[in-house]
């Protein structure tokens, strides 16, 4: 699968996107990657796209979906990954961020010595929405003292202008929907 175009890659990530209706709640529509991951050759494909984005020291997975995919482009990238989640679920002394979501709100948090100051980072999650999850990833990273190169994602939802909240944060999605 390496050396795709991004027509190629973009038609087999959209081959193995479910849309499922109303979930979480009435109203959202639910993009369910769990086919692509299950495909081997998209899911190396995919891997492949984001490792080859930026060189970096440290890459960001956003709770929960967003570690499937950070963790093996951490790997591919021989970079370190580090785990973005929600209020309550790590273990050492954090730095916590709120925001808005497509469908409620939330807080994440980041362990305080996760980086070292300067080092570069890139965020991965699968999907871009409100951008509201990314936001804050972006400023924790920010506060911990590292450098955000970029924002990589499997899938933007352009309806919902979730890169105008970016400030001008480079983002590179796999696709746009």
């Amino acid at each position: 699968m390496r050396g795709n175009t991004m027509t190629e890659l973009s038609t087999i990530i959209l081959d193995r996107i479910r849309d499922v209706p109303d979930y979480p709640k009435p109203g959202v529509m639910f993009k369910d990657i769990t086919p692509l991951l299950a495909d081997p050759i998209a899911m190396a494909a995919v891997v492949d796209a984001l490792a080859g984005l930026e060189q970096v020291d440290k890459i960001v997975g956003i709770e929960a979906r967003g570690f499937i995919l950070a963790a093996p482009v951490a790997y591919r990238a021989a970079a370190g990954f580090v785990p973005v989640r929600k209020k309550g679920k790590l273990p050492a002394e954090t730095l916590e961020e709120s925001y808005d979501l497509e469908y409620g709100s939330a807080t994440i948090e980041v362990h305080r010595d996760a980086f070292t100051p300067g080092e570069r980072v890139l965020i991965v999650d699968d999907v871009l929405a409100t951008g509201g999850t990314a936001k804050a990833t972006v400023e924790l990273v920010r506060r911990a003292g590292a450098e955000v190169v970029g924002i990589a994602v499997l899938m933007e939802l352009a309806f919902l202008k979730g890169r105008e909240r970016l400030g001008g944060v480079g983002l590179h999605s796999l696709v746009i929907v």
